[in-house]
């Protein structure tokens, strides 16, 4: 059976509710291998019902330690494996990336958050439903009105860890900066992954980008917020609705960044997900207003397993089919880290409009990160700061 055959055949099953029938043809696909002539019940049990959410994305790939040279061992992971990026239900977390647990110590608060700061949690409710959220607020707020940055978590991961792994709050401490992190429950999905998959989650006005909105409007609305300069970054999955923020909010985000994502539209299922994640998506749905596209940042691993490098190009096409672009290329090396291919495209006032990080031999991993948190990978180059630099460098056009 061709690969078209295969996930014509595994949507087919997934709508019917067929789920391990249309696991075991996509693992056959994953694998590279040929698929049977009928799915079989071998690939083990899954206990999810055709109402909950899948669990598309979640864990990073494993980073190994760095040695004296780090170069010459790569970013390693467990190849994606589609029972795995199902839910395991009884251990309460997604398989997908990773080989066994990382134990981490219990978060402290000065792996959170600077001296001196407040880190505040908050409560969004409306007819989409509800979301809690923390909000960082700098030692220097009453200066305001700030810029708002909005950090989605991946999947498995809470406000406090993102935080702790990214320390967004520590560089938005230095340049006087709100930021705020949404929490996707479990409820929402088991593995509190953002369900950037499904297309009712990708409409403006609806679903969870009318949450995040929403949060984003109530901590406008509650402090002294510089609504010009607005912005929303993710990992993973968080990345992926990042993608979708800026695609059907350009009005509200004056610039996006995306971390090991997806670009909006190139999944609307199951099949369609797991294959973006394979090899990139093949279909760019883009759902914008009349505005020019929102600035953006990219940055991806080139030996990211979980989701395939491709998507971070793919991200940026969506922007540059629309605009007249002037192109540069750096390549630099972290002092013993990891090398990098930086790839700026202006527009034609000279005006950086879109960023790509390519990060020789990292995976599925915040670059730069803190240990601190979960999915980082401290070999840099600096994720946050350079995220944080390029936000700053925009604002929305004036009406």
């Amino acid at each position: 059976m061709l690969n078209q055959d295969i996930i014509r055949e595994a949507t087919r099953l997934t709508r019917a509710g067929q789920l391990v029938e249309a696991t075991a043809l996509l693992q056959c696909m994953l694998r590279g291998n040929s698929a049977p002539d009928a799915p079989s019940r071998t690939g083990g049990r899954i206990a999810l019902t055709r109402r909950e959410p899948l669990v598309i994305d979640a864990k990073a790939n494993a980073i190994e330690e760095m040695d004296s040279h780090p170069q010459s061992k790569p970013a390693t992971s467990a190849q994606p494996r589609m029972l795995g990026a199902l839910l395991d239900r009884k251990k309460g977390r997604s398989r997908i990336g990773l080989r066994g647990e990382i134990k981490r110590a219990p978060l402290s608060t000065p792996n959170v958050v600077p001296e001196g700061t407040r880190f505040i949690e908050g409560t969004y409710s409306s007819p989409a439903g509800s979301r809690t959220y923390r909000l960082f607020i700098p030692s220097r707020y009453q200066e305001g009105p700030l810029p708002l940055v909005v950090m989605l978590h991946g999947c498995t991961q809470s406000p406090d860890d993102f935080a702790a792994g990214t320390r967004m709050n520590f560089i938005a401490e230095e340049h006087n900066c709100f930021v705020v992190y949404p929490a996707q429950p479990s409820q929402a999905n088991p593995a509190k992954c953002w369900n950037w998959f499904r297309t009712a989650d990708q409409q403006r006005g609806s679903g969870e980008p009318s949450l995040i909105a929403g949060i984003t409007r109530q901590i406008m609305d509650h402090y002294s917020v510089d609504r010009k300069r607005v912005y929303i970054g993710g990992l993973s999955a968080g990345a992926a609705a990042a993608a979708i923020m800026g695609a059907t909010y350009n009005d509200l985000y004056a610039a996006i960044g995306v971390h090991s994502g997806l670009a909006c539209g190139v999944a609307t299922d199951l099949p369609s997900a797991l294959v973006a994640m394979r090899q990139g998506g093949s279909d760019h749905k883009v759902i914008s207003g009349d505005r020019s596209p929102v600035p953006t940042i990219v940055f991806h691993g080139d030996r990211d397993t979980t989701v395939h490098p491709n998507n971070g190009g793919q991200i940026l096409e969506q922007s540059v089919r629309t605009m007249s672009t002037q192109k540069k290329v750096h390549r630099g090396q972290v002092p013993g880290g990891h090398a990098y291919t930086r790839t700026i495209l202006s527009d034609a006032s000279g005006r950086g409009m879109l960023e790509h990080w390519s990060i020789h031999g990292a995976g599925h991993a915040w670059s730069g990160g803190s240990p601190a948190g979960s999915y980082t990978d401290p070999r840099g180059p600096n994720a946050t700061r350079e995220m944080l630099r390029f936000f700053l460098e925009h604002s929305l056009p004036e009406e």
